[in-house]
């Protein structure tokens, strides 16, 4: 199938049996789920390729992607074979037996990146915990520490669950949690001399420093790439020092970064990483790789009742496959490029609100002044009366995350959105 065929095989999805039933009701909904989310107003039925639908039949250009998360956008040919095939095949069972797709999807990941073994849960705040769990046992076992210490990085986001939030550094999301869960210390992003000084000091006495938890590209922080020279003296010091460097690639990998893992930006390889969002395609999936050396956990360690099912991992290897076969890293790079350029446009354009554009491949930040009242937020909603969907990384930073089959079309067309959106918002 080629990619034109594809494109137009999405381009107008039928009207879904929510179209002819009785509106949405944002007040029911409230009533009934948890407040848990700020939402904009607004209520998604359908969507083909990189556009959605509301309740109402506005159309939507989707850069959000469900937050760097449908890799081939919505309802791609590709997955909805693979969902129909596996869901008539076998769903779920236990990992109590062998899973064949489970080992066939493992077997992709290790032959297309530097891990040897793999372990499947369900998201990637779960695949963090993992590398978490094997990390301790790691130094407990091996490094013979008796109460081992993870660095992470100053405005990492890592996940909400206790540890995860723990491990993610930034107070906001850690209010009200407390006491949190011990053993984790904050440094610097991009600092080496920082990170330097804190193995030193915590390592006073006894060693206490077992691993380091990393983003190779920071995406909640505010779409903040690593610097090659940092990450690559994390390597070494890693390797004098026996410390295990764990990179989550939950949001970066999976080829949005114009490469298909983000660590290859970076020139190093990490001895345990995580992947999610992507790797499914938006359906729930997380990994945890790790090198042989630092696979320590036994039967009975670590599990996940649905992580690694047949219908999960049935779809994200036709997911990846699709990646290969697609040659959709390339688009990635191709188009990354092409809206770093519009963007970096609109910053000589708006230079009193605009103060950078940085990102690899398609996940892609636009910096606004810090001076100025206009926030990320203000400028998201303005784009959402163009047309775009656009998603906030931090109060002064416009994400966009769009899925990785966006044609160059699609990009002028955002970028297009954008421009009106800012011109609305400042005039």
């Amino acid at each position: 199938m080629s990619r034109q065929t594809l494109i137009e095989e999405v381009t107008i999805p039928p009207k879904s049996d929510s179209m002819s039933s009785s509106p949405f009701d944002a007040d029911s909904f409230n009533e009934a789920v948890m407040s848990t989310y700020a939402r904009f107003p607004l209520a998604l039925d359908r969507g083909a390729g990189c556009r959605v639908w509301d309740t109402q039949g506005r159309e939507y250009l989707d850069f959000v992607a469900g937050i760097a998360t449908c890799t081939l956008g919505h309802a791609h040919p590709a997955m909805v074979e693979a969902v129909t095939r596996q869901i008539k095949k076998l769903h779920h069972v236990s990992n109590l037996y062998y899973i064949p797709e489970q080992g066939e999807l493992a077997q992709w990941i290790i032959q297309h990146s530097c891990a040897d073994r793999v372990f499947f849960c369900n998201s990637g705040a779960e695949a963090n915990e993992a590398a978490i769990k094997l990390a301790r046992k790691y130094a407990h076992t091996v490094l013979d520490i008796d109460k081992p210490i993870i660095l992470t990085a100053n405005a990492s986001f890592h996940g909400r669950t206790l540890a995860t939030v723990t491990a993610t550094g930034q107070p906001k999301y850690q209010k009200y949690f407390d006491p949190l869960v011990p053993g984790f210390a904050y440094v610097p992003y991009n600092d080496i001399n920082a990170i330097e000084e804190a193995i030193t000091e915590l390592d006073e006495g006894d060693y206490r420093v077992a691993a380091i938890l990393i983003e190779p590209l920071q995406g909640e922080g505010g779409v903040r790439p690593g610097d090659v020279a940092y990450f690559q003296k994390l390597r070494q010091i890693c390797d004098e020092t026996g410390v295990l460097l764990m990179f989550d690639e939950v949001q970066v990998g999976m080829g949005r970064s114009g490469k298909l893992w983000g660590y290859e930006h970076l020139g190093v390889e990490p001895d345990i990483f995580t992947s999610a969002k992507g790797l499914g395609g938006g359906i729930p999936i997380g990994a945890m790789m790790s090198k042989k050396f630092c696979d320590v956990f036994q039967p009975g360690e670590h599990a996940s009742t649905f992580g690694g099912n047949p219908f999960v991992c049935g779809v994200a290897l036709a997911v990846c496959q699709t990646l290969e076969t697609e040659n959709i890293v390339q688009n990635v790079e191709a188009r990354g490029e092409q809206l770093r350029a519009g963007l970096n446009a609109l910053a000589a354009k708006y230079p009193n609100y605009i103060t950078e554009v940085r990102g690899w491949g398609l996940i892609n930040g636009m910096e606004l002044q810090a001076d100025i009242q206009l926030t990320a937020a203000d400028i998201v909603k303005a784009a959402i009366d163009e047309g775009l969907l656009l998603v906030p990384a931090g109060p002064k930073v416009v994400r966009f995350v769009p899925p990785l089959i966006v044609t160059a079309a699609e990009i002028d067309l955002a970028l297009q959105a954008v421009d009106k959106a800012i011109a609305s918002v400042v005039n």
